[in-house]
C-alpha cells in the first residue's frame, strides 16, 4: 500500500533492530523501501541490505555535504549503478547550509559531484535522488544547464516554496514529502504539498531523522511513512488509501520497478 521513497537502514541507528524494523513495515502495509546510498565506503552495506530483501532497493552516490570522503567518479558510479537492484543515482545536490562559514567559491567541489552524478544519470538512464538545502537557485541552474530534458528525479525531503517546486515540476521532477509536511509550524511545506500534483508526489521517511507526528523526536523508520501519506490525505482532501495507491505507482512509474 505504501513506499518508503527514501531511508538509510544501513545506518547505526538500525544495526542491531532490522527484524523489528522490517516487521513494523509490514505492519503499516509499507511494502517496499528504498535504501539511499550517502559515501562510497557503506554504498557495499547499503547493497548487501537490497539483495538480502526483496522489497529494499537502493542507490548509488556520494551526499552533496560529505566532505571529508572519496569523491565518486563517473566511471564508479556508472559501474555500480549496473546491479539491478540499484534504481537510482544519488543521493546528490547541494547543501550550503551546513557549509554556511566558507566563501561560495570554496563549494565548487560540491557543484563538480553534482555534475557528476547527473552524467552519471543521463549515461544509465536511472533517475537521481536530488538533496538540496539553501541550495535551491543553484540546484535548479545546474540541472538546467547541464541535464534538462535528460534527466528525472525526485527532489526529496523538500522543504523550499511553490516556485521552487514549480520549477522542478517543470523539469519533470518528482516531490517527495517526508515528516516535516506533519510538523506544526511547517506552513509553508503544507501549501507546496496542496500544490503539487497528485501524479508528482513520493512519501519518505528519511528515516531515521525526521520522524512525523505522532513520532516527533524518536527514531524514524520506514514503517512510519504511514502516517505522512495519512496527513497528505487531509491536505489533498483524499483518503490514505488514494494516496499509498498514487504515490506508489508513481514510486513504480520513475523508478521503472515492477508492481
Amino acid at each position: 500500500m505504501f513506499i518508503d521513497s527514501h531511508c538509510h537502514l544501513d545506518f547505526p541507528e538500525f544495526t542491531n533492530r532490522l527484524p523489528e524494523v522490517l516487521a513494523l513495515m509490514e505492519k503499516q502495509l509499507v511494502t517496499k523501501a528504498l535504501c539511499i546510498s550517502v559515501d562510497m565506503p557503506d554504498f557495499p552495506k547499503v547493497l548487501a541490505l537490497a539483495h538480502e530483501y526483496p522489497h529494499l532497493f537502493a542507490t548509488v552516490g556520494v551526499h552533496p555535504d560529505y566532505e571529508d570522503t572519496p569523491e565518486p567518479s563517473f566511471e564508479w558510479l556508472v559501474e555500480q549503478s549496473k546491479d539491478p537492484k540499484v534504481i537510482g543515482i544519488g543521493e546528490t545536490g547541494l547543501d550550503y547550509y551546513r557549509m554556511a562559514h566558507k566563501p561560495y567559491e570554496e563549494l565548487e567541489w560540491q557543484r563538480d559531484r553534482f555534475r557528476t552524478h547527473i552524467e552519471a544519470s543521463k549515461v544509465t538512464n536511472k533517475p537521481l535522488i536530488i538533496h538540496t538545502r539553501q541550495s535551491s537557485d543553484d540546484t535548479i541552474a545546474i540541472l538546467k544547464e547541464s541535464g534538462q530534458h535528460q534527466v528525472k528525479g525526485v527532489m526529496h525531503c523538500f522543504t523550499e516554496n511553490k516556485e521552487v517546486a514549480k520549477q522542478a515540476l517543470d523539469l519533470g521532477f518528482y516531490i517527495s514529502f517526508s515528516g516535516i509536511v506533519t510538523f506544526k509550524n511547517a506552513l509553508e511545506i503544507k501549501e507546496t504539498c496542496k500544490y503539487v500534483p497528485f501524479d508528482r508526489i513520493l512519501i519518505e521517511t528519511d528515516s531515521p531523522y525526521l520522524a512525523p507526528v505522532p513520532h516527533r523526536g524518536k527514531t524514524n523508520e520506514p514503517g512510519f511513512v504511514s502516517f505522512v501519506a495519512s496527513y497528505i490525505s487531509q491536505l489533498k482532501e483524499s483518503n490514505v488509501e488514494e494516496v499509498g495507491r498514487i504515490t506508489s505507482n508513481n514510486f513504480y512509474q520513475l523508478f521503472n520497478v515492477s508492481p
